[in-house]
């Protein structure tokens, strides 16, 4: 009894280890182009830990949100970021848990990153600020609009996020999922299975693009370093994303909101129809215009189309 339960203890632990060499393996090659370095990369010391951001242009401000699907960071407006700094003092930032921002073992919340917009606004750009925002980040502009006005301009949506899919709550089997996650090894060597370059294909291919012979090394293997830089930490904005902690029910503050927005959509997403109809429903001053051929990301697939469009309207 005590052998087998010696052979039981010692397997358990060569495959702990196993797993844990393979978790580091992952991320030692997952950011070892460094393809999120650069020298333009700044940190506003934010009370939770630090924001990177760029800043490039001059002219009215304007502030890019990424989406906060796992690997977005602010390489997701790299096709775009020149022609709006013609016109715009374009910042771009990555979220808190993204990118090259700090990436503390916290819960992350909608409330945590509409403080940081408005904070990062009132402390860093100094001046009333347009928005455009992408998926997931439109009703964090949303609400950030709805608590303080007066530090934000116009709001210019990209594919937002379903009005639906952010009244979801958070579940016992999501919160489940969360504790999983979150634990050291086996959390860690899920949340690599599920950002590997392959997965991140596969969601492009499917879900962000609509032509998929688009989809280059270059965008895959940024996602792919977001994700995992500067190790395992990413996986706890991960955790609270997937498992519906980053929602929020913004159906009161978009039908009191009297700022100028406008959405943007990729015309070959899926029920993208309904999902700009519920938005429009909820706040009728809402303008909407699509861009041909593309779905979630079509400021990196299309990004003349998109420029154009912004263009006009901000």
């Amino acid at each position: 009894m005590n052998k087998k339960l010696g052979t039981v203890i010692a397997l358990t632990g060569i495959a702990t280890f196993t797993i844990h060499m393979i978790n580091r393996v992952q991320f030692s090659v997952s950011t070892v182009k460094n393809n999120l370095g650069c020298p333009n990369n700044k940190y506003y010391e934010w009370r939770f830990g630090k924001i990177r951001y760029t800043k490039k242009g001059t002219g009215t401000p304007l502030l890019l949100l990424h989406d906060l699907t796992a690997g977005s960071s602010g390489f997701e407006f790299s096709a775009i970021v020149d022609s709006l700094a013609e016109k715009h003092e374009v910042y771009t930032i990555d979220f808190l848990g993204y990118g090259l921002s700090d990436k503390p073992n916290i819960t992350y919340t909608n409330y945590l990153y509409v403080q940081s917009i408005i904070d990062f606004i009132k402390n860093v750009i100094g001046k009333k600020t347009s928005i455009i925002a992408t998926g997931d980040a439109a009703p964090i502009a949303v609400m950030a609009c709805h608590n303080d006005g007066e530090v934000i301009d116009k709001m210019l949506f990209i594919n937002p996020q379903s009005i639906n899919k952010l009244n979801q709550v958070p579940s016992k089997q999501t919160k489940l999922l969360k504790f999983l996650i979150d634990t050291p090894i086996i959390g860690t060597f899920l949340y690599n299975m599920l950002t590997r370059k392959e997965s991140f294909r596969k969601n492009f291919e499917e879900e962000y693009f609509y032509n998929s012979s688009a989809v280059t090394d270059e965008i895959l293997s940024n996602y792919v370093e977001a994700s995992h830089v500067p190790d395992f930490n990413a996986k706890f904005s991960f955790a609270s994303y997937v498992c519906r902690y980053m929602n929020a029910n913004i159906i009161h503050a978009l039908k009191e909101i009297d700022h100028s927005m406008y959405i943007l959509y990729g015309e070959m997403k899926d029920d993208i129809d309904t999902i700009v109809d519920n938005y429009v429903y909820f706040n009728q001053s809402i303008e909407t215009f699509s861009i041909p051929d593309t779905k979630q990301l079509c400021h990196l697939e299309s990004p003349d189309l998109v420029i154009e469009q912004i263009n006009i309207l901000l």
